[in-house]
């Protein structure tokens, strides 16, 4: 008998705020795929401690990369700040360097912004960032979210194109998983 592996996506918001545009977009984002894979947001990336090279793991930086290898996949939704990733997503990501948690890992990166940019820059460093640790991505695997407000409602992305790159999303990041 065949049995079939559950398919497990770890969420990673850039920003902090419990209602941040960022996290409505991943909760979607999780909505939005099959029902046999399962969708967790990471909880605590405000509690990892300042990257140095050389200092051993902590607590929360082991809960962090525990969840990176216990998903299939990670999608990654972030705001812009200062034209780049927020510190403390980028030093998060910064602790997995070394040990190489997301080497070959499929990814899917989300950069939404209330302005018409979309947050590319912040997009731009943080696909520059997942190359540099080496993960599994392809043309497909980011997205650009522009005048983000207008599209969501309720706690939740509305805009009706939005959904469906959100779905082109979760449909590239199934495609990479099963690669």
């Amino acid at each position: 008998m065949l049995v079939m592996k559950r398919i497990h996506i770890l969420g990673i918001s850039g920003s902090l705020r419990a209602d941040s545009t960022n996290t409505i977009i991943l909760k979607t984002l999780g909505s939005l795929l099959p029902s046999d894979t399962t969708f967790e947001i990471f909880e605590g990336l405000g509690e990892i401690e300042h990257f140095s090279p050389g200092l051993v793991d902590t607590e929360a930086v082991i809960r962090f990369k525990t969840a990176i290898n216990q998903a299939n996949a990670v999608v990654i939704c972030t705001p812009e700040y200062a034209f780049g990733v927020p510190g403390t997503l980028k030093n998060a990501l910064d602790w997995t360097v070394g040990s190489g948690d997301l080497n070959d890992k499929p990814v899917s990166a989300i950069s939404a912004s209330p302005l018409n940019s979309g947050g590319n820059n912040a997009l731009a460093s943080l696909l520059l960032t997942l190359t540099a640790l080496g993960t599994q991505k392809n043309e497909a695997s980011a997205l650009s979210i522009p005048n983000v407000k207008g599209k969501i409602a309720d706690g939740r992305v509305t805009d009706a194109h939005t959904l469906n790159e959100l779905s082109v999303q979760c449909a590239n990041l199934l495609g990479l998983i099963e690669a």
